[in-house]
């Protein structure tokens, strides 16, 4: 193998795995790139909604049940509270949801989705779509499976 270096950092080339196979020398230059590069796109759609990136989860959770805690969303999420609390602090001013009090423990809040909020569903689901597509536009639905299945087992080994 070269002893070079990429401008990330990493060896230059690729390395062989156990089968042969050539894989890429960094993966993680090459994860962050990726990641960024969807955030950006992900940022451009949602934002002709009035969307910033990464709300569309939280609106995705209520869409599929109102009234969650912001410890419920970020639970399902695998975010922390305070990051789903600030979030809909900001989501509540753009009138996507309301902050209401639970009805049986006052410290806690529910997040409701406001008529806007509601509104959008169909709006970020179709930019959701349009983002998949045109990420794995290249890739097989056979490839498409397996992407999707090495980043949840690439999930679950930094997990453990």
């Amino acid at each position: 193998m070269s002893n070079e270096k990429t401008a990330a950092g990493g060896p230059a080339g690729a390395a062989a795995d156990n089968d042969g196979n050539e894989a890429p020398a960094d993966f993680q230059a090459a994860f962050w790139s990726a990641k960024h590069a969807l955030a950006l796109a992900s940022a451009a759609a949602f934002s002709r909604h009035g969307v910033h990136e990464g709300q569309q989860f939280i609106l995705r959770q209520l869409w599929a049940q109102d009234g969650q805690t912001p410890g419920e969303i970020a639970k399902a999420l695998g975010l922390a509270t305070s990051t789903v609390t600030r979030a809909a602090t900001r989501m509540e001013a753009a009138s996507l949801l309301r902050r209401e009090p639970h009805e049986r423990d006052r410290r806690l809040v529910r997040l409701r989705l406001t008529d806007r909020g509601r509104a959008l569903e169909k709006d970020i689901d179709r930019e959701m779509d349009q983002l998949t597509e045109r990420a794995l536009a290249s890739f097989s639905p056979a490839e498409r499976t397996a992407v999707v299945c090495s980043l949840q087992d690439i999930k679950r080994n930094l997990e453990s």
